[in-house]
């Protein structure tokens, strides 16, 4: 499974808010503790980088059949 980042830049509430998927345009899920944005209609986690969300499709790891059931 994914790893736990501890002492991650947070990023910006305001960001989060008004963040898309960019493959669905679907919303997204933070997940403080993987430092990630969640599509789950897409199946894919966008990573945070240094208080950064990457929103490349190429860059998000796919999520497992676990993770895309889980509500």
């Amino acid at each position: 499974m994914g790893q736990i980042v501890e002492n991650a830049v947070e990023p910006d509430a305001k960001l989060l808010e008004i963040l898309v998927c960019p493959v669905t345009k679907g919303p997204l899920i933070y997940d403080r503790g993987r430092q990630e944005l969640v599509s789950r209609g897409a199946g894919l986690a966008y990573p945070i980088r240094d208080g950064i969300p990457i929103m490349l499709p190429g860059e998000a790891r796919e999520l497992g059949d676990a993770e895309r059931d889980a509500k």
